[in-house]
């Protein structure tokens, strides 16, 4: 899985802010990480897509090898928006279908919304128009500042104690792949989350930033659009009632599939999520 790292300008020109580029002659495709997450979030999707389709696989302002912004106002889906809109136009690309995981699903909803003819179509990870309160609460206990970690063991068993809800089959040497993914070692061996810990404040409060305050009315513009839905079985963000109303609401091509056994979020490298991938791009990606 080759791939190169792409520097590039945020939209608002202040911050140097990187993506991989996994080069394909297929269509292009923009995987955008959570809240806590990074690109590598990704490697495992991406071990079944690349070749086929050229993978756009973005460190949003704040994460991986993205700058940190020195205002942490700017942590939010509008802003992460126009920062992948700054990312394809360097790219030459004037569309991609998103994948979005979680806080990624809502800049791809923002994205469809803002310029349709970008976003051909979309797969949203355990997101929707509503975001079920115990999952924010769960979310708000564990983002933000903590101390750094002595190993690479250790970063995994810290991994495990806020995601094993999530992932109750995972061994240990899923949970060090875990970390591995989420976490970076620093130049005294130590290893810390890669993420800005003032993201935090985005999630902070009774009406976190990077919640829109009502998500339907954007659903409702999107109607056409054709729609995935990757859901955790055992999600606490996405429940299946909005998944349902959100069919309701939609006109145009829309499936739902659940991941049986996953909380909040599906990895993307499950049987049922890849399977539903597989097919929705075929159909749908151009």
């Amino acid at each position: 899985m080759d791939y190169v790292v792409h520097r590039y300008r945020s939209a608002c020109g202040r911050l140097e802010l990187a993506a991989r580029d996994y080069p394909a002659d297929g269509p292009p495709l923009l995987l955008m990480h959570g809240l806590t997450r990074n690109s590598a979030d990704f490697e495992p999707l991406a071990a079944h897509l690349a070749g086929r389709y050229r993978l756009i696989v973005p460190d949003q302002r704040g994460r991986g090898l993205s700058d940190w912004d020195p205002d942490p106002g700017n942590y939010r889906p509008d802003v992460y928006a126009g920062d992948m809109f700054a990312l394809l136009a360097a790219l030459g690309l004037d569309h991609a279908t998103p994948i979005g995981t979680s806080m990624g699903g809502l800049i791809a909803m923002l994205m469809a919304g803002m310029r349709p003819a970008a976003v051909p179509a979309m797969v949203l990870n355990d997101v929707g128009a509503v975001l079920d309160p115990a999952g924010l609460a769960r979310i708000q206990g564990y983002v933000g500042p903590s101390g750094p970690m002595l190993s690479w063991g250790d970063a995994a068993a810290r991994c495990r104690a806020i995601n094993a809800v999530a992932f109750p089959d995972y061994s240990g040497k899923d949970w060090l792949a875990f970390a591995h993914r989420t976490c970076v070692e620093q130049a005294d061996g130590t290893v810390v989350f890669a993420y800005d810990p003032a993201v935090a404040q985005s999630v902070s409060g009774d009406a976190p930033q990077t919640v829109p305050p009502d998500l339907w009315p954007l659903w409702d513009m999107l109607a056409a659009l054709p729609v995935l839905v990757i859901r955790g079985e055992n999600s606490d963000l996405l429940s299946r009632e909005t998944a349902r109303e959100m069919a309701s609401r939609h006109t145009g091509p829309y499936d739902v599939v659940e991941v049986p056994r996953v909380g909040h979020a599906p990895i993307l490298d499950e049987a049922p999520a890849l399977a539903a991938i597989t097919r929705f791009l075929k159909d749908h990606a151009n």
